[in-house]
């Protein structure tokens, strides 16, 4: 038998964009192990570059920040497919177009519509698709390895990731009072996604970041998928409300001696 035993299951995606996103990962994962993945996106553009890559795959559009097409996903999720096993909540905004700006100059309508839409959609997902959700599902959410270390470029997008930290925990209990749902995040540490290329010197903090893995290689978006999809299956049915750090060691090794020598003689 497979170990992950989620051969037949269905599982919905949000948040694929292209090849190198954590969603599109996941998705790759989950169909490897033959379980039957169904994705959302944000808008008809997004669906039509998304569906290039993945040739024949059952493709929703939903914008998050519209709570009625939240509901209308639901609804029409719900006509094709009686049970989901899964969900995968992969989505994550903040608007860099005016640049890398001090953290206490951050904009009310910026840092709001970063909550909304990288947080409060998972309260909202979860809540419109609670019935449609098989009694032992398993919800995950790609979040941080850390929200207390403070990297400018990344600015106000590690306190609304640290909300999305607590907003599992939440759900979890919620959620417990009706069902054995379990709710989850993957806490990755610096990815090279066409995400993280819009976040303002990003590029320099993610080769650092490589160099203080314990082994001097940098996390791949394989990596968190492998972790997302233990997660969705039954095997991690002892986890529940948790954080799971996926850094190759980068978090142990800030006093790592071969960096200590570069940054001192300089």
């Amino acid at each position: 038998m497979d170990f992950l035993d989620i051969a037949g299951k269905t599982f919905l995606v949000f948040g694929a964009a292209n090849k190198k996103s954590v969603a599109f990962a996941v998705g790759q994962v989950l169909t490897e192990a033959r379980a039957n993945v169904i994705y959302s996106v944000r808008s008809a553009a997004r669906k039509e570059s998304v569906t290039k890559i993945l040739p024949g795959a059952d493709i929703y559009v939903c914008d998050v920040e519209r709570e009625q097409e939240i509901r209308k996903l639901a609804e029409d999720v719900a006509k094709k497919y009686p049970k989901l096993h899964g969900i995968v909540h992969s989505i994550a905004f903040a608007n860099y177009e005016e640049g890398l700006k001090p953290f206490h100059e951050t904009k009310r309508k910026d840092f709001l519509q970063s909550v909304d839409i990288s947080c409060y959609s998972l309260i909202a997902i979860a809540n419109a698709f609670k019935s449609l959700l098989d009694e032992r599902a398993s919800v995950v959410t790609i979040s941080i390895s850390t929200t207390k270390m403070a990297a400018e470029p990344y600015g106000f997008m590690a306190p609304v990731k640290a909300a999305l930290d607590s907003t599992i925990c939440f759900l979890a209990k919620s959620f417990s009072s009706f069902s054995q749902i379990r709710f989850n995040s993957v806490n990755a540490g610096l990815l090279k996604t066409s995400a993280s290329a819009g976040i303002p010197g990003y590029l320099d903090y993610y080769l650092f970041a490589e160099q203080l893995t314990l082994r001097k290689k940098a996390l791949t978006t394989n990596e968190v998928a492998n972790t997302a999809a233990f997660l969705l299956s039954d095997r991690s049915s002892g986890i529940n409300a948790q954080g799971i750090i996926v850094d190759a060691g980068m978090s142990i090794n800030y006093f790592d001696k071969d960096i200590i020598k570069k940054a001192t003689r300089s």
